[in-house]
């Protein structure tokens, strides 16, 4: 078995719309680690949520994949049929929590039977053994009368309580891999910690590996191994967690990390990256970056940049990392806030 559990290989991809083709995912390169937490961070339109879904076989009948590979154990997801994908993967070997519980939910069945379907579906497993592990599970997920739940439907409990629910369906075929789609979105700061922690405690628990999709780096802190930086349909940035907010190297992440709200920052204002993502349905020539970014240089407008390596854990797609680049400082208050973070961490 190797290292990656999965892998994504220059995947490409097209969506056909009435004003044209839009490159949304334009070369992804992705790998997560057995038994490990990669987190996908990126403004929206990125192509995070994208490039799951090509993963799990739901794109839109208009996607068109041009090229790529996405290894599942060595398997290549993509050369299986829309039918074996479902049959044999989905579920059972990936599963994934979206962002709204109440639209991941079926109104019209219960609890019990939804956490179910997936068992018969795929474990070929009795009514009564079926009926024992979804109350086990909402157990699991830290739902308290998990006997009397199971008869429950989804506008009978709390937001909290729908996606532990969601979780508890995802889980209910044991897969390997689970996908969270901005899990917390909904929810309130003190349940969106929860919810985090019980992933986490799960993940523990079953071996899992986890691929978070979202923008808050605030769970990524939280929760993540490893990030991959994404934009206009490219990561641009990968490493640790720790390279990723110690020695952040894109301009991009640098804005990202900027706009967190920070309590001891100088600024009485929130930083917010200058300008918009670009209109894919234009692919951008060089740098999709370039426009908003106030470091770019001139090769920026006339080609896009390699992944250069800094560490074996740790790339960024920047001209700025080219040996005959001009040397350019972190931010001198990101530069700050990261100090105070480091030294937060360290001693909390």
């Amino acid at each position: 078995m190797g290292k990656n559990i999965l892998s994504i290989e220059n995947l490409d991809i097209t969506f056909r719309t009435n004003a044209g083709n839009v490159h949304a995912i334009r070369g992804v390169n992705f790998d997560l680690p057995r038994g490990k937490t990669v987190a996908l961070v990126g403004e929206s339109g990125s192509g995070k949520s994208v490039t799951m879904k090509a993963v799990t076989g739901l794109l839109d009948q208009n996607a068109v994949i041009n090229s790529g590979k996405i290894l599942y154990d060595g398997t290549d997801l993509l050369t299986l049929s829309k039918k074996d994908l479902r049959q044999s993967i989905n579920g059972q070997q990936i599963a994934m929590v979206f962002q709204d519980p109440m639209t991941s939910l079926d109104p019209t069945m219960t609890i019990g039977d939804q956490i179910m379907e997936g068992m018969f579906l795929h474990k070929k497993i009795s009514a009564s053994d079926a009926r024992q592990k979804a109350v086990e599970l909402l157990k699991l997920v830290g739902i308290a009368e998990a006997e009397r739940r199971m008869k429950n439907y989804p506008h009978q409990l709390s937001g909290g309580m729908r996606q532990r629910v969601v979780i508890a369906v995802a889980l209910s075929c044991e897969p390997k891999i689970l996908i969270c789609d901005e899990p917390t979105t909904a929810l309130d700061v003190t349940v969106q910690a929860r919810i985090l922690n019980l992933i986490k405690d799960i993940q523990a628990e079953m071996n899992l590996s986890v691929i978070y999709i979202t923008h808050d780096l605030g769970v990524v802190a939280k929760v993540a191994d490893f990030v991959n930086v994404m934009y206009a349909g490219k990561v641009i940035e990968f490493g640790t967690v720790d390279e990723i907010f110690y020695d952040p190297r894109h301009p991009y992440t640098w804005g990202l990390l900027s706009a967190m709200p920070d309590l001891e920052t100088d600024d009485d204002r929130l930083y917010s990256i200058p300008g918009s993502p670009p209109n894919l349905l234009h692919e951008p020539k060089g740098d999709a970056f370039a426009p908003r970014n106030k470091f770019a240089l001139k090769i920026d407008e006339l080609e896009a940049p390699p992944m250069f390596k800094i560490s074996e854990t740790h790339s960024a797609a920047t001209w700025l990392l080219h040996p005959d680049a001009p040397k350019v400082e972190l931010p001198a208050e990101l530069k700050a806030r990261l100090l105070r973070s480091r030294k937060a961490a360290h001693y909390g």
